[in-house]
């Protein structure tokens, strides 16, 4: 495209900014207006090109807001930038002032024209009628709340302005423009006059933010991505424990333009948070992660993978040219290597032995030689445990337990028998594990709960008894929880360790005291596994907060209204472990769909 350039957006974002910022200096402080500074504004497409002179405040938080929609391509940005420009020329024109502005506003506008192609972020369709609503809903607000604040002074007005004027003065007040109704007293004409610019900017922002906000799809798996994700896992599933979390249900999906991998994905915050690994042919990852980020692109959302293989991370960051940090490690277990003997599992052994001797017992089956009955059991045992209201889970957890499409998942349970010694199956419930399918060999920890009056030592033991029971299912290799930060933990306790290395493990060592961080790492260790690496991967270092809290956000970490603590019961950072035993983990409520 003629005079295209990638640079306009944030160039254009960044001058709305600048004179956005200026409007507000000289609303906030008129007797800045009339300072050199501020005539740098004049020669551009501010305060007299939109509302009116008088709503510098107004129009300078408006143009910051707009700002932010330009940097981020956002269309409908431009479409209100091309229409404000010519409209503010024709003003100027007309007034026989600012000349230069008005020649200005109309070689902004052409350029804009010509790089129409570098405004395409699309918003959210639902967005549109929202910021209507919005709109006409504080609009009639504003209009009965100003007839008020206009006549609630009789004393002070001059005359007796028909109620015709009174609307006159309110509208015009709402723009931040003086109406046809005196005051004989200044100070309530400024009260007046501020409080309708008051209203009349709440309304203009609030419309704004609902117009230009980032797209928040509502995401959901249909049927036939469901089935054709399945038939990927069958194929491929056995390259990432976390491939079956894939499946839930409340995730969105993008495929390779082969249909031979596919992404799931869900956007949180302006954020398309992946997670995992793609599924599918690894020659087919990269046409997946080019349709991501063709996504990314077309939203002006930004992109980041939460708990990714290292062999995903390299992929992603060459594909897509971004960044990966080392976020944790994955504990797998080997059953073949697996044993209770030996010094090293002298612990487990004891805790095992110790909760046997008081009478629990595991079973560990297929969901699907379950009954309906024992299934609701489970459930209902389960849910009962869970300790937060919220579901929690969105990387790491499947969030639902008993789906007759899930009749290959793993569920362990704990019995303690009643008064005479013997254990009913699905009764008696006091603990629960549930694995998902790692392909056809392995299976991944979705979530471990437990009675919290039940006995220390029963977490260590279902997890004794599955590894033991595996090779009868199947099954060589068992991905248990995942442990933030685990290489910065064991390289801080080495003899030889740095001073910032040392420094960063007291940080995490302090933080464990409400998270649980040491102690995941604590409890994985406990079971001899080999450490397989997980990945942030994301754009660049100032989104990493966004990224964050949007993470968070999808984990039901962060609700609106409330804080939950992270890690703290939830499914992959599973047990925590204390001095007389371990503790219960929570993950997210299992329910059937």
């Amino acid at each position: 495209m003629l005079f295209s350039r990638s640079w306009v957006p944030a160039a254009a974002g960044y001058a709305a900014l600048f004179i956005g910022i200026l409007d507000i200096v000289r609303g906030v402080i008129p007797h800045f207006r009339r300072s050199r500074v501020i005539l740098i504004a004049d020669v551009f497409p501010g305060t007299a090109t939109t509302l009116a002179a008088a709503a510098s405040l107004l129009v300078g938080v408006l143009l910051v807001m707009l700002a932010h929609a330009l940097r981020r391509r956002k269309v409908r940005a431009w479409r209100a930038v091309v229409l404000l420009l010519p409209l503010g020329a024709v003003v100027e024109a007309l007034r026989w002032r600012h000349s230069t502005t008005a020649a200005i506003s109309l070689g902004l506008f052409v350029v804009l024209l010509l790089n129409r192609g570098e405004f395409h972020a699309l918003p959210d369709p639902r967005s549109r009628w929202r910021a209507l609503w919005n709109f006409l809903a504080l609009g009639v607000l504003d209009l009965g709340i100003g007839w008020v604040v206009v006549s609630v002074h009789p004393a002070t007005i001059v005359g007796d302005p028909s109620a015709g004027e009174r609307v006159q003065h309110v509208l015009l007040g709402l723009v931040g423009m003086q109406g046809p109704v005196e005051y004989s007293l200044d100070g309530t004409a400024d009260l007046v006059y501020y409080s309708l610019a008051g209203l009349g900017a709440l309304t203009a922002i609030t419309t704004l933010y609902l117009a230009l906000r980032p797209e928040r799809p509502a995401a959901a798996l249909s049927g036939e991505d469901e089935r054709r994700v399945r038939a990927l896992l069958d194929r491929h599933g056995r390259h990432d424990s976390l491939g079956y979390f894939a499946l839930r249900r409340d995730k969105s999906v993008v495929f390779s333009p082969s249909g031979k991998a596919v992404i799931a994905y869900r956007v949180v915050s302006g954020v398309m948070l992946a997670s995992g690994d793609p599924i599918g042919d690894p020659e087919a990852w990269p046409g997946a992660i080019r349709r991501f980020m063709e996504e990314v692109r077309r939203h002006a959302w930004v992109p980041a993978v939460v708990g990714c293989s290292e062999t995903g991370g390299e992929i992603w960051t060459r594909v897509a040219g971004l960044c990966a940090l080392e976020i944790g490690d994955e504990a797998i277990v080997d059953v073949a290597g697996f044993s209770l003997e030996g010094r090293a599992m002298r612990n487990v052994r004891q805790m095992v032995n110790r909760t046997e001797r008081a009478g629990y017992t595991c079973m560990v089956r297929r969901v699907g030689d379950l009954s309906e009955q024992e299934r609701e059991q489970i459930r209902a045992a389960a849910g009962s445990w869970r300790g937060t209201e919220s579901e929690r889970g969105f990387s790491m957890a499947l969030g639902r337990f008993g789906d007759p499409a899930d009749d290959a998942c793993v569920v362990v349970t704990a019995h303690k028998p009643g008064e005479d010694g013997k254990v009913s199956p699905g009764g008696d419930i006091r603990a629960v594990l549930h694995f998902v399918p790692w392909g056809r060999a392995g299976i991944s920890l979705d979530l471990m709960r437990r009675d919290r009056d039940a006995d220390p030592g029963l977490n260590e033991l279902l997890i004794v008894k599955t590894l033991q029971a595996a090779p009868s299912l199947g099954v060589t290799r068992v991905s248990l929880n995942f442990a933030m930060f685990r290489s910065a933990l064991a390289r801080g306790e080495r003899l030889g360790a740095g001073p910032v290395m040392r420094a960063w493990r007291g940080v995490l060592v302090f933080l464990s005291r409400w998270f649980q961080i040491e102690s995941l790492y604590r409890f994985n260790a406990k079971f001899r596994p080999f450490w397989e690496p997980r990945f942030l991967v994301y754009p660049t270092a100032r989104d990493l907060p966004r990224i964050g809290l949007s993470a968070l956000q999808a984990e039901a970490f962060l609700t609106v209204g409330r804080l939950s603590l992270p890690f703290r019961g939830r499914r992959r950072p599973g047990p925590g472990s204390s001095p007389s035993g371990s503790t219960p983990s929570e993950g997210p409520l299992p329910v059937s769909p």
